[in-house]
C-alpha cells in the first residue's frame, strides 16, 4: 500500500471507531449510523459521486440505490416472518401454547421457568420482533413473579428464549443469504451447532440463578381460563404444532424461506378456522409490517454498508487490515472469535444488525469461507440476542421486570460466552 492509501485506511479507521462510539453511547442511532458511515468510508476511499460509465462504482448508484436493494430477500423473509408472527397471535395460538406450559408446570418455581424458557423459544422461533417479546412477556412475567421466581430469572428466561428462537427463525437467515451467498440448507445444517451449546448453556444459568437468586416477590397472579382465539373461539390442541411448520419445512423438506412462512400461515389458518380468515391475513400483514419497521431500515442501512465496503476503493484498503488479524488455524479461529464475541453488544463490529455483515463480507473477501464466516456470526450473535443492553427487548424486559438492565449485561455476559467456545470448539471441527 502507498503512503495515501495508508492514511486513507487510517482515516476509514478512525471513522469506524468513532461511530461505534456513537452508536454505543446512544448518541446516533444505528439506522442513521451505518448509511452515513458507507457514504464517509466511501468519499475517503475516492468513490466518486456519479459517473458516464455505467459499469463505474459510484456513491449515488452502486452505494446508495443498489446498497438500499442488497438484502432484499432478507427484508422478504423478515416481513413474512413477522406477518406469521401477528396471525399466530390474532387467531390465539401464542397465548394458548403459554397457557398450556402453565398448565403444565403447576407451582414449581423451577419447572415454570425452564418450560417458559422452552416455550418462549419456540413461539420466538416463528415471530421474533419486539411486539412478540412485549406480547410474551406480559403474560410468562407475571406468571413467574407469581410463582416466587425473582425479577432476574424472570428476566433472563424470556431473553434467552429471544437468543435460542432468534437462531430457528428462518425468517432471520436470509441476511446470510445474501451478505454471504449461502444457500439455506447450508444455514440449517450449521444452525444445531450455534443452537445446542447456547440451549444447555442457558438452561444451565437458568437452574443456577434460580438455587442463588430465584426468590421474589409474589404477584401479578395471571388470570385463568380457556384459551381463546382473536374471536373469543377455543384454539384447537392441534393447532399449537403452528409455529413449528416453517421450521419443519425448512430443516425436513429443505424449503426456501418465504414459502415455508406462507404455508406455516395456511396451515396455522386452517387448523383454527377463525371467523373472518381473510382480516385475519391481512390485518396481520400490516401490524406485522409495523412491528419490523425499524428492523426493515436497519436492513436498507446494513446493505448500503455492504456495498460501500465491498467497492474496490474501500475494500483495497480495509482488506489488508482484516488479512493481518484473519485467524488461519482451527484453534486460532476460536480463540479469535470466542475472546471477542463481546463485541457483539454495544452495536460493535460484530453484531449482525449493524457492522458485523460488512466484518462477515470483508472477511470472506479476505480468504475466509462463507461457511467459517456465517457460522462465527450466528455464534457471536447468541451474545448480543441475551445480553446486549441496546436491544429493544432487553430494554422492556429490563423495565417491565424492574431489573437493571446492566446486571443483566454483567450476569449473563460469562454464560454466553462460555456458549460461544463451545459452538466454535465444535465448528472449528466441522469446518477446517
Amino acid at each position: 500500500m502507498t503512503s495515501l492509501m495508508w492514511v486513507q485506511a487510517i482515516g476509514i479507521l478512525v471513522i469506524f471507531l468513532v461511530f461505534i462510539g456513537l452508536m454505543m453511547t446512544r448518541k446516533l442511532p444505528t439506522i442513521l449510523a451505518l448509511p452515513t458511515m458507507a457514504i464517509l468510508f466511501a468519499v475517503i476511499a475516492g468513490v466518486p459521486w456519479m459517473s458516464n460509465d455505467p459499469e463505474a462504482t459510484t456513491i449515488a448508484k452502486t452505494i446508495l440505490s443498489a446498497g438500499s436493494m442488497r438484502l432484499s430477500g432478507a427484508i422478504a423473509g423478515l416481513v413474512f416472518g413477522a406477518w406469521f408472527g401477528q396471525i399466530l397471535n390474532k387467531v390465539g395460538i401464542t397465548k394458548s401454547i403459554i397457557r398450556k406450559a402453565a398448565e403444565l408446570a403447576g407451582d414449581k418455581p423451577l419447572i415454570i421457568a425452564i418450560l417458559f424458557f422452552v416455550t418462549a423459544s419456540i413461539i420466538f422461533s416463528a415471530a421474533g420482533g419486539l411486539g412478540m417479546v412485549i406480547l410474551v412477556g406480559t403474560i410468562v412475567i407475571p406468571i413467574m413473579l407469581t410463582a416466587g421466581i425473582s425479577q432476574f430469572v424472570a428476566s433472563i428466561v424470556v431473553l434467552s428464549g429471544v437468543g435460542v428462537g432468534a437462531l430457528f427463525n428462518v425468517s432471520t437467515w436470509a441476511v446470510y443469504v445474501d451478505v454471504l451467498g449461502l444457500s439455506v440448507q447450508t444455514i440449517a445444517d450449521y444452525t444445531l451447532v450455534a443452537a445446542l451449546p447456547l440451549i444447555i448453556v442457558s438452561l444451565a444459568m437458568i437452574v443456577f440463578y434460580i438455587r442463588i437468586d430465584g426468590k421474589g416477590r409474589k404477584a401479578w397472579a395471571m388470570p385463568t381460563g380457556a384459551s381463546t382465539g382473536g374471536d373469543g373461539r377455543k384454539v384447537p390442541t392441534i393447532a399449537l404444532i403452528s409455529p413449528l411448520v416453517p421450521v419443519i419445512l425448512v430443516f425436513a423438506f429443505k424449503l426456501d424461506i418465504v414459502p415455508a412462512v406462507i404455508i406455516g400461515a395456511i396451515v396455522t389458518i386452517i387448523l383454527t378456522l377463525p371467523k373472518r380468515p381473510i382480516h385475519v391475513l391481512s390485518s396481520a400483514l400490516v401490524e406485522g409490517i409495523q412491528d419490523i419497521a425499524g428492523a426493515l431500515a436497519l436492513m436498507i442501512g446494513i446493505g448500503i454498508l455492504l456495498n460501500s465496503v465491498m467497492a474496490p476503493q474501500v475494500a483495497s484498503l480495509i482488506s489488508p487490515l482484516i488479512e493481518s488479524v484473519l485467524p488461519s488455524s482451527p484453534w486460532m479461529y476460536v480463540i479469535f472469535f470466542t475472546l471477542l464475541s463481546p463485541l457483539a453488544i454495544y452495536r460493535g463490529p460484530l453484531n449482525v444488525w449493524g457492522l458485523g455483515s460488512g466484518i462477515a463480507a470483508l472477511f470472506v473477501t479476505a480468504g475466509m469461507t462463507p461457511i467459517a464466516a456465517m457460522l462465527a456470526l450466528r455464534v457471536v450473535s447468541n451474545v448480543q440476542a441475551v445480553s446486549d443492553p441496546t436491544n429493544s427487548h432487553n430494554v422492556w424486559v429490563a423495565d417491565f421486570t424492574k431489573s437493571d438492565i446492566n446486571e443483566i449485561l454483567k450476569k449473563t455476559l460469562p454464560w454466553m460466552v462460555v456458549a460461544v467456545l463451545i459452538s466454535m470448539v465444535i465448528g472449528s471441527f466441522m469446518i477446517f
